[in-house]
């Protein structure tokens, strides 16, 4: 099943000029033909979706989808990342709040939800809210209504609710990281979302797509993409996934200049000289045998030190890097030895 395909299945809510269509969702390999074809069923009911996958494979662009293509589309399509806002403004940013509920609150405001009345209300980032958030949102899809902060009087909403994450929720709920009858009501229609890597047969497509976008945007003749500049695509390991592809085509196009042929050397320096250390490093095991706990616990202390590095020591947000909840970090951190004085210090 082909993007053409699913575009033409889904002609009688066809998404009007302007607005997401399938054709969008670039590939043809085995994997995302089944994306494609759960988006497109999904796409005209009124069921709650739980979109999954890693950073940067554009869970955000099926939610839309979706939506556009869904008997809402001539209402809001609302987006909001639960991670990006400080915890204890999320609750005000999904409900409202009445003037002089709180400190700053000069003004009465409508949430996200009223926001999206009668739309779609995109949750990304599901996995970061706290329990109590997690209770507040379980009793507005159950109830149909929010309750600004401040205020009493229940106000009805009629949204559609698309989640994402990048976390394993059925291992946070194992974790009581996340309650469990909410995944329940999340995950209604799950679609995966496969990373790039898992993808290979799509680089080819996807990154044609984008030289002809990045052209189209900034209005020079189409670029074709050479072999060896292909080969060097197919090759990386794309750890930013599809937004990473797009950033590189984009820097190649921009140091394309006069040339109508995007060559290795246009390419961003990581792609061209990917480092080539390996996750596991390398091991030479002598005859007189290996420790391996020992090696795997020095490999499980590299990586729990790096990712506090990439997160400036915070422990929740390394933790959901690591695919582990924030306690089985802290366990870890305590038999392997790393303590706080240890790259950790005033962690979050």
């Amino acid at each position: 099943m082909t993007p053409a395909r699913i575009a033409g299945g889904a002609a009688e809510n066809a998404p009007a000029p302007g607005r997401t269509r399938f054709s969008e969702i670039v590939g043809d390999g085995a994997a995302m033909r089944q994306v494609f074809n759960t988006v497109e069923r999904v796409a005209r009911m009124s069921s709650r979706v739980l979109i999954t996958g890693e950073t940067g494979t554009g869970k955000e662009l099926i939610a839309r989808i979706i939506h556009d293509n869904s008997p809402r589309c001539g209402h809001p399509f609302v987006a909001f990342n639960a991670a990006a806002i400080p915890e204890g403004l999320v609750e005000a940013e999904l409900f409202g709040h009445v003037k002089g509920a709180s400190t700053g609150a000069v003004t009465s405001r409508a949430g996200r939800f009223e926001s999206a009345h009668l739309g779609t209300l995109f949750i990304d980032e599901a996995a970061s809210m706290s329990l109590s958030l997690q209770a507040k949102l379980l009793r507005a899809l159950q109830e149909r209504e929010i309750e600004r902060i401040g205020d009493s009087p229940p106000v009805k909403v009629d949204i559609r609710l698309i989640a994402a994450t990048n976390v394993d929720l059925r291992r946070m709920v194992r974790d009581g990281a996340f309650r469990e009858d909410l995944f329940y009501r999340l995950n209604v229609v799950p679609i995966v979302v496969p990373p790039l890597r898992a993808r290979r047969e799509d680089i080819p497509p996807l990154a044609r797509h984008f030289v002809a976008k990045s052209c189209r945007r900034n209005r020079l003749p189409l670029r074709a993409l050479s072999q060896s500049a292909l080969r060097l695509l197919m090759d990386s390991s794309w750890p930013g996934n599809v937004r990473q592809l797009e950033n590189a085509i984009e820097h190649a196009v921009a140091m394309s200049g006069g040339e109508l042929e995007i060559a290795p050397d246009m390419l961003p320096g990581d792609i061209r000289h990917p480092d080539r250390a390996a996750l596991v490093p390398a091991v030479t095991i002598p005859d007189e045998g290996i420790n391996f706990t020992t090696v795997v616990s020095q490999l499980e202390r590299e990586l729990i030190l790096r990712s506090l590095e990439k997160t400036g020591g915070n422990k929740r947000q390394a933790a959901r890097l690591l695919n582990m909840s924030r306690t089985t970090m802290i366990d870890k951190l305590q038999r392997l030895g790393t303590g706080d004085s240890e790259a950790c210090a005033g962690v979050a």
